[in-house]
């Protein structure tokens, strides 16, 4: 199986690929990078027809790869991605939370969200079923760690954030770039973490067809 992997930050590039490293390792990883989406999101200060374009694009390019599934690793770009679903249907083109959600939404009635980018937590809410009460939190300055490549600090700042959802019945990391972070995140919380790289893969599989050997 092929599988394309569309990112708007590097960051998310390490934590995917480990995932199906552990989860699925037969898998063919294409990863396709345009670093300048996010920050483009930041300066428009929202999603365009221009930027709906640019996805749309990219998924024409896996497509024409051969691919046999499309993930998404951006987490702020859901009715983009949207559009790229309904233009390739029937096949599996995947947004980066949705499987996360869907366990999520079993597992609990109280999840936090954790994320270190601001648009995250405007697109992402919606996504999840009003019946959960979803309680979303900033790792305010870790992003910008990352961006210098101070991992350290990076988790750190996202460690702390997270001591304030220690309530709630799981934490749900937002982005690709957290996964890193979950076992210390669970450590510090005592909560159960789930992270997007690996529910994703875990729904890949699914969709295609794919059994744990």
């Amino acid at each position: 199986m092929r599988i394309t992997l569309i990112h708007a930050l590097k960051h998310s590039i390490v934590p995917i690929e480990a995932s199906f490293a552990r989860l699925w390792p037969e898998a063919r990883l294409m990863n396709l990078l345009d670093d300048s989406l996010s920050s483009d999101l930041a300066r428009d200060g929202g999603l365009t027809e221009a930027m709906t374009e640019r996805f749309l694009q990219l998924g024409r390019y896996a497509a024409g790869t051969g691919s046999d599934a499309i993930l998404f690793t951006c987490s702020a770009f859901g009715p983009c991605i949207e559009a790229v679903a309904r233009a390739h249907a029937p096949m599996p083109v995947l947004k980066p939370n949705e499987a996360m959600i869907e366990q999520a939404v079993a597992r609990g009635k109280k999840i936090g969200l954790l994320s270190t980018f601001p648009p995250t937590l405007v697109s992402m809410p919606p996504e999840f079923p009003p019946q959960v009460e979803l309680v979303p939190k900033l790792a305010e300055g870790a992003m910008a760690a990352l961006d210098r490549d101070d991992r350290a600090t990076h988790d750190r700042l996202v460690v702390e954030a997270s001591k304030d959802l220690r309530d709630c019945d799981l934490i749900a990391l937002a982005q690709y770039s957290l996964a890193p972070a979950a076992d210390a995140v669970s450590e510090a919380t005592g909560r159960p973490v789930l992270t997007t790289p690996d529910s994703a893969v875990q729904k890949l599989k699914k969709m295609l067809g794919v059994e744990d050997g």
